[in-house]
């Protein structure tokens, strides 16, 4: 069954569940518990309810316009990139209301999660209730098993969710009845009783879930590499958040357990491009992708996210200097140290030929006006929906109607999960060394895929391996960050830029000072610019003492209507200024008063996250 016709379905599947076989509407059957038991027939009753969960949880490009869990669209709010005017700034007060009362809970950016909503926990809840006391039965054990690992694998996923914005929140075991007061209006439960619970649920899937299940179904392998981002998530949150030690050894091994299952499988491997992994328009067969959703036009499934990455629609939050500084060099060395030919130039040509080949699939080799940095990332367009610029684009590099398949999981996460892991593991929790070997099956592995043509008439060359007895020297490493896991860190900027991650790792490394852009100017700048020869545009009176550049030796140049010639530096953001203070409170959401209220109304106590 193809992904996209599972959103089909569902909704046919909630009209199924309450409509009759009887055509008369006045002898139909009253919607009891007796006609509910009578649904959970077989498998295909519950792989018909089990489809509404994949639009929610694998939401590739999200569709339209939807932002929500999107790359580039959604994943707006973290270091990577910079807006003209002030930056986004973090919650400074706790909200009316943080709930929703439908299964499509609000996006938080700020978080990247939900909002405060257990409609999805409920869903799991009902269909593990609906396993045990009513299609047990009816089904053979693999079956009851495989089905009942799926139930404990989406629970487990929102609450992940739910914990990684919020915290401590509610558990719900079961079904709860709104007669059921003491549970429904139940206090937070601390996060790590609630991890250990999702930590149960995550080993009971890889044990039970099949190892197939039909194409582009959850099979064990993609629920092993969820899991291993779960398990990351967490263990590090625990130990770099100072919470508990033996949980974060717990969620680690854990990480590195799912990892190894879908690393050993020999299902998977790094045999694709990188831009081909984001642009392609049908990724089926890609052997890197675990996972991935699939639109179509024909049938009314497209997305925006291509879009805008055209060159021409602007995110209006693009790439800043510190970004571009963090890529490696193809020597493999930073750009301080690196031998590479031009490795000191911050010119988009040059960075194209000098840095690991992800940056030239990802940004546009000159600057672009649309983007407030001047570096335009084009990571989930194609090389040709870049030659539309300044002409009429073609539907599927337009609107919301672009219909390149998105990856959901892909291997790259998987093995930089499973580095991670064992070097925090090995580093600060007495766990054994990081060897040569292993840098080669994951980051050195990564490195290695193959360049398409156009990248290597371009110059572009692969990156030099990691050496774990020649780790860079990088003068911007955190004194409280290991070398070697700083390169780690730095492989996941590269690799996951604009994607999901970049927020999530900040909080869970403890590091969301970075989000203080008082701390380094090159937030406020993109890349070298020749403001004269690459965007005479430019030169005209209405940039007239707003137009800035940054010269190597740190003295800023303001264009004054006639020195255009010294217009040559880093592009200064126009207008661009830090966001409000914050605290470690921004690490996690308050909940909203009226939740509050409502438990105090019924006599019981709903506890504010700390800090707010």
């Amino acid at each position: 069954m193809k992904y996209y016709n599972r959103f089909i379905y569902s909704a046919f599947t909630a009209v199924t569940l309450l409509a009759s076989c009887n055509k008369d509407v006045l002898d139909r059957p009253q919607l009891t518990a007796s006609r509910d038991n009578a649904y959970w027939r077989n498998e295909t009753d519950i792989r018909l309810y089990t489809n509404a969960y994949y639009a929610n949880y694998f939401t590739g490009y999200n569709s339209g316009f939807g932002v929500d869990y999107a790359p580039s669209r959604g994943y707006t709010f973290n270091d990577d990139v910079t807006r003209k005017g002030v930056q986004s700034n973090f919650e400074i007060a706790v909200p009316s209301t943080r709930a929703s009362t439908s299964e499509t809970a609000a996006w938080l950016t700020q978080y990247a999660g939900p909002t405060w909503d257990f409609a999805w926990v409920r869903k799991s809840n009902i269909l593990i209730d609906r396993l045990e006391n009513v299609a047990k039965v009816n089904l053979p054990g693999e079956a009851y098993n495989h089905w009942m690992g799926v139930a404990r694998f989406f629970r487990a996923f929102e609450y992940t969710r739910l914990v990684q914005v919020f915290g401590n929140v509610p558990y719900f075991d079961k079904d709860v009845q709104e007669t059921e007061l003491d549970l429904l209006y139940k206090d937070r439960d601390n996060r790590g009783v609630v991890m250990d619970k999702v930590y149960d649920d995550c080993v009971f899937a890889m044990q039970n879930i099949r190892l197939d299940d039909g194409k582009q179904n959850l099979n064990r392998y993609i629920a092993a590499a969820f899991i291993s981002r779960f398990m990351l998530f967490e263990g590090t949150y625990e130990y770099y958040h100072n919470i508990n030690t033996e949980r974060a050894k717990k969620y680690l091994q854990l990480a590195i357990e799912a990892s190894e299952l879908v690393m050993n499988s020999g299902k998977y491997s790094f045999g694709s491009d990188f831009k081909s992994l984001f642009a392609s328009e049908n990724l089926s067969g890609n052997p890197e992708v675990l996972m991935y959703r699939t639109y179509d036009a024909a049938l009314n499934v497209t997305h925006s996210v291509g879009s805008y990455s055209n060159g021409t629609e602007t995110v209006e939050v693009d790439p800043n200097l510190v970004l571009i500084k963090s890529f490696i060099c193809n020597d493999g060395k930073v750009w301080q140290n690196s031998s590479v030919t031009n490795a000191n130039s911050f010119s988009p040509k040059d960075l194209v030929v000098t840095r690991d080949p992800r940056f030239e699939a990802s940004f546009i080799d000159k600057p672009i006006n649309a983007s407030a940095t001047l570096l335009y990332g084009y990571k989930f367009a194609s090389r040709q929906a870049i030659t539309y610029i300044g002409k009429p684009y073609p539907s599927i590099w337009t609107s919301n109607t672009n219909t390149n398949d998105a990856p959901v999981i892909r291997l790259a996460e998987v093995v930089l999960n499973w580095i991670e892991a064992k070097a925090v593991l090995a580093q600060h929790l007495g766990g054994t060394a990081v060897t040569q070997a292993d840098l080669d099956k994951s980051i050195n592995a990564i490195r290695n895929r193959p360049l398409d043509a156009e990248a290597i008439a371009k110059g572009v060359k692969k990156t030099t391996g990691l050496q774990l007895d020649f780790l860079p020297v990088d003068p911007a490493r955190d004194s409280d960050v290991p070398a070697l896991i700083w390169e780690i860190r730095r492989e996941r900027r590269m690799e996951f830029v604009f994607e999901y991650s970049r927020l999530l790792d900040l909080k869970r490394w403890k590091k969301l000072n970075y989000m203080n852009f008082s701390t380094n100017d090159d937030y406020f700048y993109g890349p070298w610019v020749n403001i004269a020869t690459e965007m005479p545009a430019f030169l005209a009176a209405t940039y007239k003492d707003n137009l800035k550049v940054r010269k190597a030796d740190g003295t800023v140049v303001t264009y004054n209507g006639t020195n255009g010639s010294e217009m040559v530096g880093f592009y200064r953001v126009q207008n661009a200024a830090n966001r409000n203070t914050f605290g470690d409170e921004a690490y996690l959401s308050p909940v909203g008063q009226t939740q509050i209220n409502e438990y105090k109304d019924k006599g019981y106590t709903l506890t504010q996250t700390a800090g707010w």
